[in-house]
């Protein structure tokens, strides 16, 4: 399986999931960049838009149902997936604004199956962020240990 020249932002709270998920993911030919929470998220994403977001629900400042909710308005093309270790199944849990969904600890296959499984889009994507203003603000943010999945 190879990823076609994708990028994908990987964004959680935990540095080992983000380094692990990183690596698995450059290993099948993604290109990967990682964020800590939602607001460096958001300054990633300004940097270079992503093809494809992949986001913790559960982080402290900006959790991923907010940042999720910015990423469909301000850059729609960007195709999303949720991750948490406090939803079980593989269905996008009720109120989350993705295109899928990967409970943590279900092992690379499931999460390289959802890649390529992941719809062709046709939304618009957003030019220039001129005119918006959004309500989340900067907030430093030390990460937490690794010693449980949220």
């Amino acid at each position: 399986m190879h990823a076609n020249g994708k990028s994908v932002l990987v964004v959680d709270d935990k540095d080992c999931i983000r380094m692990s998920l990183s690596l698995v993911l450059e290993s099948f030919g993604y290109s990967v960049r990682s964020a800590e929470d939602g607001h460096s998220a958001l300054r990633e994403i300004r940097s270079q838009n992503p093809n494809i977001l992949i986001s913790d629900l559960s982080m402290p400042g900006m959790s991923g149902f907010e940042l999720m909710m910015n990423v469909r308005h301000l850059f729609p093309a960007i195709q999303v997936i949720a991750t948490s270790g406090s939803f079980s199944g593989s269905e996008v849990p009720d109120g989350v604004l993705a295109d899928a969904f990967y409970p943590k600890g279900s092992g690379v296959n499931m999460l390289l199956q959802i890649l390529q499984s992941l719809p062709q889009t046709n939304r618009r994507t957003r030019d220039s962020l001129d005119g918006f203003t959004s309500s989340w603000t900067e907030q430093p943010v030390s990460p937490p240990s690794c010693q449980a999945a949220s």
